[in-house]
């Protein structure tokens, strides 16, 4: 009899028959192995991993005890990204194992569990805990954490590919070198999504080797869009894509459930206001959700969509990951969802069950957005998935991280080292890195050993480093995580009920009386105390929409590439499907007055108007290394030249408007475009110094050096920004080597600039061809470079969408 057969049998007296991909991963559990399921969302990838140890509790014993028995180990822990995903996971959990007849426990343990929970937990742990990272790494911290996790069978990670690139995955991977330590027979199994680099991602989850097991990839997924009834012929990029509210409500008017997906929380917000606008009787049938929101209003929001109760729910990414909704019959995805990975990730939240079609249908917000939707289906067709890179040698979380272990019963030095070296992300750690971190945490090192509080572990004369005192202990536990927040406050009405949070940038603008829109209802600012802004009802409907900081996609390489493909076979007349062909009018257009660029080509544009010389330029590589590369040409300009230069930048492109008269010709271009110097300019241009000062602060935070928040003590941004910046200038000053520095300076260039993009970018534009030309006029694809500054602008003589619906007309009117 094979080792899956009892489970096997429990599926044929219920009908169900297991997936040839979840009986391989089972065996190889069985067989004492690790390794990484990569399956469509909906195929049943849960099944496959959490099988194996129903499986091997199954062979173990034919009638299993009705009680768990006290020496029974503890058998699995589920590592989830989100707390959301946490409670949906348990249930399903939960169900397979009553399917078993196993009475097993399943618990939850993350930031929201009850006080009395969590002690009970560290006491004695359920058969299956469900947690998130930083939850896990709590755990650790308890001096019996080797005790608790003793007999730990196997670590299940979900959405690997989400933590992966991540602080948070570090995180893991720390937790899990840890529990190895204790476990050296531990099995460690991931789940995967919509991933490029499955070898990496399976080396970088089991460093010791493992297995890849491939769940079934012909999973049908259908992308439709829906067409507006015009197509402007100078779209600009800032819509919400408000014109096309009339065909989405049509769509919802079919029945079913459908979640209504936009890329930021603005967005979201306006898109639930507007539809319940036009459809008010559906009151009740609609709702919204988003990372901002109260977690008891997502949760209530959450159960209606499983219970099939909505209509519909209008979402940013909140509700992107694996939460089973079997009720969703379609997904929406508002704007370009400018990766082919997140609008596979989206789509499968519909038919969300093995044999299933996927549906998800495409809103243009801009009329470029067709072209990126039709790039994107074709990816989808070939499975063309982007890739996430794991992180290398974070130090601020490797300093969070021992301070951990020391709460935890202490560590030696090179024990610890050997088991962190374990670890993918610390795989090249040095010796002298260590030796920073050790003196890091133990005196704060070089400037900061006269201030005790930085004396987080200390070296008994045994040699072992243990935590300097039970309130450190505590202190580090309220610190644990790398989720760095961009600011934020609570929002609650007067009578203490909280709705959610909200950006203190934002709501700092506000005056009492003023009023504005939060999870689809108007409300006025009534005042704001200790980190909580209180508001009420607001009679008028009309006001400000929030904006967040962050929630903006930048165009990925794998989109990019394949909207370049769209564009160079539009320009040879092969219009592939219906988007290509409702916008070929408008690519006429700017063919006709200026290029249409292809592969190996780059399209600069002069145009000059009364506000100066504009040079559009289009590499068409998202708007980060836009940024970056529109950045360093207006500083080589400025240095070059005696004017002033104006950079702006989409996905698309790049606009350098000059203060005065400008003639470039393309030697000067070559030498404009070089990738020599590159990192010098972009360090002297972009106020790199500023943004590693930002970065810094979310990095002391996690290394520990500032406390987000003690007991009854909140910080606001601008406290926890005040201290971080003390802290740069004092290592600036007398201790410039400082790795945690280094650090900050490696995230700017890797994270926010992109530089080894960008520098492929530059080499790759050396030997393209480039096409000057002098339209006379702003062309189709300079319009929405040049719509993006005037809407940006902060100071205007006229509303920038008056301005730029003129110049609209006048555009109109000389293309005939």
């Amino acid at each position: 009899m094979s080792a899956t057969a009892p489970l096997e049998k429990l599926f044929a007296e219920r009908g169900w028959t297991p997936f040839v991909f979840q009986l391989e991963a089972w065996r190889y559990f069985l067989d004492g192995r690790s390794g990484l399921v990569h399956a469509p969302t909906g195929s049943g990838k849960t099944l496959s991993v959490f099988g194996g140890p129903l499986a091997e509790r199954l062979q173990r014993e034919v009638t299993p005890p009705r009680k768990r028995s006290r020496g029974e180990p503890h058998a699995v822990l589920w590592i989830t990204p989100m707390r959301a995903l946490a409670n949906d996971t348990a249930h399903a959990l939960t169900r397979m194992i009553e399917a078993a007849g196993l009475d097993w426990s399943v618990e939850l343990r993350t930031s929201d569990t009850s006080q009395s929970v969590r002690k009970r937990q560290r006491d004695r742990l359920p058969t299956v805990l469900v947690t998130t990272p930083e939850s896990l790494s709590v755990l650790l911290s308890y001096p019996n954490a080797r005790q608790s996790f003793t007999g730990l069978q196997s670590v299940i990670v979900d959405e690997w590919h989400e933590l992966m690139s991540t602080k948070r995955g570090v995180q893991a991977e720390l937790g899990i070198a840890r529990l190895r330590q204790f476990n050296p027979q531990l099995r460690t199994w991931g789940l995967s999504a919509t991933l490029g680099n499955l070898d990496q991602a399976l080396a970088t989850l089991c460093p010791d080797g493992g297995v890849m097991v491939h769940g079934d990839a012909s999973k049908p997924i259908e992308v439709r869009t829906l067409l507006p009834e015009s197509i402007e012929r100078f779209p600009w990029g800032g819509h919400m894509g408000l014109r096309m509210a009339d065909a989405v409500v049509a769509e919802l008017e079919r029945g079913g459930t459908s979640l209504v997906f936009a890329n930021t929380r603005a967005q979201v917000e306006v898109w639930f206001r507007t539809i319940l606008a036009k459809r008010p009787d559906w009151l009740g049938e609609i709702a919204i959700h988003h990372g901002s929101l109260d977690r008891k209003i997502r949760i209530e929001v959450e159960g209606l969509l499983r219970e099939g109760r909505l209509r519909a729910v209008v979402c940013t990414s909140s509700l992107d990951l694996g939460v089973d909704y079997p009720a969703v019959d379609r997904v929406v995805q508002i704007g370009s969802p400018k990766g082919i990975a997140r609008l596979i990730q989206r789509a499968g939240r519909s038919g969300h069950t093995p044999g299933l079609t996927s549906t998800v249908i495409c809103v243009p917000t801009h009329a470029f957005e067709l072209v990126e939707f039709s790039a994107a289906r074709e990816g989808v067709e070939r499975k063309s998935v982007e890739p996430r890179l794991p992180l290398r040698k974070p130090l601020d979380v490797l300093a969070q991280h021992v301070v951990t272990v020391a709460a935890g019963g202490g560590f030696d030095a090179d024990e610890l080292l050997s088991e962190v070296r374990t670890a993918a992300a610390f795989a090249e750690l040095t010796d002298e890195e260590w030796q920073w971190v050790l003196d890091f945490v133990e005196r704060g090192g070089p400037t900061l050993d006269a201030y005790p509080q930085f004396r987080k572990v200390v070296r008994r004369p045994d040699g072992r480093y243990v935590i300097g005192d039970d309130k450190l202990a505590r202190l580090h536990r309220l610190g644990i995580g790398t989720i760095t927040s961009d600011g934020v406050v609570a929002l609650q009405l007067r009578n203490g009920k909280r709705l959610g949070t909200i950006e203190e940038a934002f709501i700092g603008k506000l005056k009492p009386g003023d009023t504005f829109t939060f999870a689809g209802r108007p409300l006025e600012f009534v005042s704001m105390r200790d980190m909580a802004a209180t508001v009420r009802p607001a009679k008028s409907k009309r006001g400000s929409v929030p904006s967040w900081a962050g929630g903006r996609f930048p165009l990925s390489t794998l989109l990019a590439d394949a909207v370049r493909d769209r564009l160079e076979s539009a320009r040879e007349g092969d219009h592939a499907d219906l988007e290509m062909r409702t916008i070929a009018p408008l690519l006429n257009v700017q063919h006709a007055w200026s290029h249409l660029p292809g592969n190996g080509e780059l399209l600069i544009e002069s145009i000059h108007t009364r506000e100066g010389d504009h040079h559009f330029l289009y590499p068409l590589l998202g708007r980060l290394v836009h940024e970056g590369l529109g950045s360093v040409i207006a500083h080589r300009i400025g240095r070059r030249f005696d004017v002033s230069i104006t950079a702006s930048f989409t996905d698309y492109g790049i606009e350098l408007l000059a203060s005065g008269p400008l003639k470039l010709d393309e030697p000067t271009w070559r030498s404009l475009l070089s990738a020599d110097g590159l990192l010098d300019d972009l360090l002297a241009c972009l106020n790199a110094g500023e943004l590693t000062k930002r970065q810094f602060r979310d990095i002391s935070r996690v290394a520990g050096l500032v406390l987000a928040t003690s007991p009854g003590a909140p910080k606001s941004t601008r406290q926890l920004q005040a201290s971080a910046q003390l802290f740069f200038d004092v290592f600036i000053e007398f201790d410039p080597q400082n790795l945690l520095l280094e650090q900050a300076r490696r995230e700017v260039l890797e994270r926010q600039l992109e530089i080894d993009r960008l520098a492929a970018a530059l080499a790759d534009l050396r030997n393209q061809k480039l096409i000057l030309t002098e339209p006379g006029r702003l062309t189709p694809m300079a319009f929405p470079i040049w719509a993006q500054r005037i809407s940006s602008q902060t100071i205007r003589v006229e509303a920038a969408a008056d301005r730029i619906e003129r110049m609209m007309r006048q555009l109109e009117r000389a293309a005939g």
